[in-house]
């Protein structure tokens, strides 16, 4: 007859056959690889909610009697539903093992705190954040992840047994989901963020050093155009007597040998 823990971990392996062959909308889950008893999930938010595409990263502690007892459940990821990291008091955790069914599987749990999340009600472990609050964290939460909320700089590897802090620099969450992690990266490469602030790095552009020709980009008369934007601010500048000076100039030696003439003929 197998032992209650080989009963265990053949249900959790079946489990986690079944969840990954059949996923939940939005949901997926594994046990780690070095503990059976520790499950990390991702809940991804869902359309019309405040945490529509946001990347909502967990931990399902289950304990060793397991299915006749509920998992700790946690929700590390900033959300502005729940406080990150810390356990969660609903039906189907451990704050309530009487009323857990030991039918229900870890789809059905998952499922279960993903519906609690999309509500209003409140428990102990929860937050009541505004919509704006939780669509920013939604977006911050691929980079949360991935850096450990920027601590990837200076990792201080202080997560302890299932309350991941955002101290690691991510390697926790490297190790459960590198797939996802790498994806995370790219991501951030591609939006430019600043890995150590989560904020989409600003792009700035030294100042002018002299006035703007306004020359349209890829003119098949460029070279003609630089030209005369050159004569026009040249022109532009001067008085009309600089720019007419050699008209006035010959005018002006004409009027003199018009004079000298007239002189020379009434002379005596």
């Amino acid at each position: 007859m197998a032992s209650r823990a080989a009963q265990k971990r053949v249900r959790l392996t079946r489990e986690y056959k079944s969840i990954s062959e059949n996923p939940p909308p939005y949901i997926t889950a594994h046990p780690s690889d070095s503990n059976i008893l520790e499950w990390h999930y991702i809940i991804t938010g869902p359309e019309d909610t405040p945490y529509h595409g946001g990347q909502y990263w967990g931990t399902l502690i289950f304990p060793p009697n397991y299915p006749f007892a509920p998992p700790a459940i946690r929700m590390h990821t900033p959300s502005g539903r729940f406080q990150p990291s810390s356990r969660l008091c609903l039906s189907i955790s451990d704050f309530h093992p009487r009323s857990f069914n030991p039918a229900w599987e870890v789809s059905t749990i998952l499922i279960g705190l993903l519906s609690f999340m999309t509500s209003e009600e409140m428990t102990t472990g929860s937050v009541s954040g505004s919509e704006a609050e939780r669509k920013y964290l939604a977006a911050r939460s691929r980079w949360w992840n991935s850096t450990g909320g920027g601590s990837h700089l200076k990792p201080e590897n202080n997560a302890g047994k299932g309350n991941i802090k955002a101290g690691d620099g991510g390697l926790k969450f490297k190790s459960e989901w590198p797939e996802i992690d790498q994806e995370n990266w790219k991501w951030m490469r591609e939006n430019k963020l600043d890995t150590a602030t989560g904020n989409k790095v600003v792009e700035t552009i030294g100042p002018s050093c002299g006035p703007q020709l306004n020359i349209a980009a890829g003119s098949g008369h460029q070279a003609h155009a630089v030209v005369d934007a050159v004569i026009q601010q040249r022109d532009a500048g001067q008085s009309w007597l600089f720019r007419n000076k050699l008209l006035l100039a010959g005018g002006i030696i004409f009027i003199y040998v018009l004079v000298a003439r007239l002189l020379g003929e009434g002379a005596p």
